[in-house]
């Protein structure tokens, strides 16, 4: 077989065959099949698609490009939820902590933040002394003991991914549904979860920008999880504005213990709601939403909740006492209120705006390199609906940095008033199963 073959059949707009798309991902990996080639495939996709059946083939083999993880040690349901990113996501913190709470279990491998969007990796490194390396024995022990662990990727999970990302990385060839889809669903079917909750982002803090693009992404990663048998679901949820108030890591971490001490804003409680009563529902704990919602609000309620997340950070080898007394987290050297010039209803906060604001004060990184200071972000004061009177504060900003008058400035172009009552949408707009 030919790899030229393989790529002129796709650019004509035919089916590859099994055979075909094992052979490219097995010699794409062990690097008989050059990155020219690899990227010519890629674009071709990108113009004529794949069907569902190549998807599913092009999804299992890129799994099993190296190591997989087996959880059979694990006793019950393991679930596991995936955000295609956004600003302010800091849910992972508050839904992993709720689940466990109910008895199912979390074994979950998170990312680093990159641009406008944050990684679950840093929040937890801001807790002093939280490690997100563990090895395979400890992993599985803790979910074991506490019900959840959330840690960096380990070993040689998913390498036809990285290899393939970082290619379409510079080939203009990020933006293809089939090649998104197998990526992100590749490596969560690696992890070895039970069960998959994807949180399928769309809006101006988002990667996929209208709710069309969004459902189509959502529908392929069901589709490739029912392929692969297993429980796969998704919901549609908006990134027009930030999640919750916090966008930073400190600040965000702050914001999830608020949540859990039954005190979190309510986009972030409705949606931990929302997705936390489905994955209940995929670990047959309850039978409906309203069960699952009711079982959810008693462990904030009652703190149980709260007290996972101290196991968490507890066993991982951080400081619990700062989850008993955020006040304890440092504080940036600059506090600087952003003040509104004119009054009326806030219509739109850019997410995209807010969250690259927040990097370049030190948040988030431009490039993997870059050191993040985990004291720094914004705190916004209000929200898409509110009510907005001249002087009223929009937002805080926190940042060791003194040169920001270009940022301070940007920060408060992108709150967009209105003289009418604004509608405030959903949070959660879709759930695909």
């Amino acid at each position: 077989m030919r790899m030229v073959d393989v790529i002129i059949k796709k650019r004509n707009g035919l089916e590859l065959s099994e055979e075909e798309i094992r052979f490219f991902v097995e010699g794409f990996t062990s690097g008989e099949i050059p990155s020219y080639q690899a990227s010519s495939l890629a674009m071709a996709i990108l113009f004529k698609g794949m069907n569902k059946k190549e998807i599913g083939i092009l999804t299992d083999a890129m799994l099993h490009s190296g190591e997989t993880i087996d959880l059979s040690s694990i006793e019950g349901i393991k679930v596991d939820k995936h955000s295609t990113g956004g600003v302010g996501d800091k849910t992972s913190l508050v839904l992993g902590p709720l689940v466990a709470a109910c008895g199912v279990k979390l074994a979950k491998m998170s990312g680093r933040g990159l641009g406008h969007t944050g990684g679950t990796l840093d929040k937890l490194e801001s807790i002093p002394g939280c490690k997100i390396g563990l090895s395979r024995e400890e992993f599985i022990n803790q979910v074991n003991k506490y019900g959840l662990a959330i840690v960096g990727q380990t070993g040689n999970l998913v390498p036809a991914d990285k290899k393939l990302y970082a290619l379409r990385d510079v080939t203009g060839t990020v933006e293809s549904i089939p090649l998104i889809a197998s990526s992100i669903m590749s490596k969560k079917l690696a992890s070895g979860s039970d069960t998959i909750l994807l949180d399928v982002k769309f809006g101006s803090g988002a990667f996929m920008k209208d709710i069309d693009q969004a459902r189509l992404l959502a529908r392929t990663m069901v589709d490739i999880g029912d392929h692969l048998h297993r429980d796969t679901r998704a919901i549609l949820t908006d990134m027009d504005q930030p999640l919750g108030l916090a966008i930073g890591n400190s600040l965000e971490v702050i914001e999830a213990i608020n949540t859990l001490n039954g005190k979190g804003p309510s986009d972030l409680v409705e949606l931990c709601l929302g997705a936390g009563a489905i994955m209940l529902m995929q670990a047959k704990k309850t039978s409906s939403i309203e069960e699952g919602r009711k079982l959810l609000q008693e462990k904030i309620d009652n703190k149980e909740a709260l007290e996972k997340l101290c196991d968490l950070v507890r066993a991982q080898g951080g400081d619990e006492s700062y989850i008993r007394d955020p006040s304890k987290f440092e504080k940036a050297k600059y506090i600087i209120a952003i003040k509104a010039e004119n009054e009326g209803y806030v219509k739109q906060i850019n997410a995209l705006e807010i969250g690259d604001s927040a990097m370049r004060l030190g948040a988030g990184r431009a490039t993997y390199d870059d050191v993040i200071d985990p004291s720094s972000g914004i705190v916004l004061s209000k929200k898409v609906g509110d009510k907005v009177n001249v002087g009223d504060v929009l937002c805080t900003v926190y940042t060791n940095k003194e040169d920001n008058a270009s940022i301070l400035k940007d920060i408060h172009d992108s709150f967009k008033l209105s003289s009418d009552i604004v509608k405030i949408n959903p949070i959660i707009y879709e759930v695909i199963k």
